[in-house]
């Protein structure tokens, strides 16, 4: 058995069922890969109703743990781990058919990487609104591109970034480096991101191959409770905070010191725009704009963040 896939879910058995469903459909037989459920703390009657989704499904094995968050609760699936590579998939992504296939194929190529980024397509819940800027797309999690290739080389777009809904990582590797960052990762409501990105680029640091695979393909389940001027402005907030947080994990606090003149200089113009309500959609360019240079200038000044504030 080459892969375990990781689902690691908190309070969301209606969009764990339906991830379980796309597992179920793989082209490749149930002995050639597991499935490992990692309840993140959920509350009420979720854990249950986990239980009995997991229960009925012949390669799944459900394991529980009391602290919150998507970084520990990943390590934890990794630790768990079977398989000598582990893939990674959100809770709210169904995976191709061929999914498990692709991956099977990406990791016995030459040459295999220790992480593979794959292909997030949208599966909208409801449309996406005419005001949503056009360029933050990606913040909903979704990546088009169709070419491979090395990240952060010629062969990719400079902003393509790998995503922990749909990445594969090589078990071992993933264990000797420490695995996700402790200190990033969502937990609850806190909207704090890049443990994928900062787990990639560290492995690039460490001399090892970081992958695009286009072939590997989920489809993203985009809530239409995300699709709303409160949602998207809490996330680029805490997408700032979060950038600041990853170049400092990473060892390259002067690209916060570069950057933060500009980001103090939009954050005082655009201020005004702040007076507009939260639940409006007026100005959202500018507001947009100042809720992530709100969220940089944060973290680069204030106490240091973490996961729990």
């Amino acid at each position: 058995m080459d892969v375990t896939v990781c689902i690691c879910t908190h309070n969301r058995p209606t969009y764990l069922r339906d991830c379980l469903d796309g597992l179920r459909r793989q082209t490749v037989g149930v002995d050639r890969f597991e499935i490992l459920v990692v309840d993140s703390a959920s509350t009420g009657n979720a854990p249950a109703q986990i239980g009995r989704l997991v229960a009925d499904v012949a390669n799944a094995r459900l394991l529980r743990v009391e602290r919150a968050g998507v970084a520990f609760a990943r390590n934890v699936g990794a630790e768990a781990a079977r398989g000598s590579y582990v893939a990674y998939v959100d809770d709210d992504a169904i995976p191709a058919p061929d999914w498990i296939s692709c991956i099977q194929v990406a990791i016995a190529e030459p040459g295999p990487p220790a992480l593979i980024g794959g292909r997030i397509l949208p599966h909208w819940e409801a449309p996406l609104p005419v005001w949503w800027p056009s360029r933050l797309r990606g913040i909903l999690s979704i990546i088009e591109f169709e070419g491979r290739g090395e990240y952060r080389t010629e062969a990719l777009p400079p902003d393509l970034e790998p995503y922990g809904a749909n990445m594969v990582v090589h078990v071992p590797t993933l264990l000797a480096i420490g695995g996700f960052g402790r200190h990033s990762g969502r937990i609850g409501k806190v909207l704090l991101s890049d443990e994928d990105v900062q787990l990639a680029w560290r492995l690039q640091a460490a001399g090892c191959s970081a992958r695009y695979d286009p072939r590997i393909v989920v489809r993203h389940q985009i809530q239409a409770t995300r699709l709303t001027p409160r949602w998207l402005l809490s996330r680029l907030y805490w997408q700032g905070v979060s950038t600041v947080l990853t170049r400092r994990l990473l060892g390259d606090p002067g690209a916060v010191w570069r950057e933060l003149p500009r980001r103090l200089v939009v954050a005082a113009l655009l201020a005004p725009a702040g007076l507009v309500p939260r639940h409006s959609t007026r100005l959202m360019p500018c507001r947009w704009r100042l809720a992530y240079a709100a969220g940089f200038v944060r973290a680069a000044l204030g106490p240091r963040l973490t996961p729990s504030e």
